[in-house]
């Protein structure tokens, strides 16, 4: 993929660039208790899911496995953000902000595999 290549400046690798900015620097400021822990493990969680979609785009035979691999990361990410919440790691105003951030990506990655999907069917029933 070419750096002028428009495909990572859709809508869904835009929001996940975005959160990336937003959630790194937010887990440096965890407790010291659970920054190596807690936060270690959802700053990967979230590198991991721009990966997976990175892939499905770069690679188009592998892009159903990706995006729903990619699926399964954000709903681990959703639960490791409401624990950062409950062990008090951050406040009530970055959660909201968080999940309102993780439903808008999830939204994308789901119209993606709706119209993989679709476009499977389509291609299947094609003569």
């Amino acid at each position: 993929m070419k750096p002028d290549d428009p495909r990572p400046q859709s809508p869904l690798f835009v929001k996940t660039y975005d959160f990336l900015l937003w959630l790194i620097p937010t887990t440096l400021k965890f407790p010291k208790s659970q920054r190596f822990l807690l936060a270690e493990r959802l700053g990967k969680l979230a590198l991991d899911f721009y990966d997976l979609i990175l892939e499905a785009v770069m690679d188009p035979s592998v892009q159903v496995e990706r995006l729903a691999l990619a699926d399964g990361t954000l709903n681990k990410i959703r639960l490791y953000v409401r624990l950062s919440f409950d062990l008090q790691c951050i406040s009530l105003g970055q959660y909201e902000h968080a999940a309102r951030r993780l439903d808008e990506i999830g939204r994308l990655l789901g119209g993606w595999q709706r119209k993989q999907r679709q476009s499977r069917r389509e291609a299947a029933s094609a003569p």
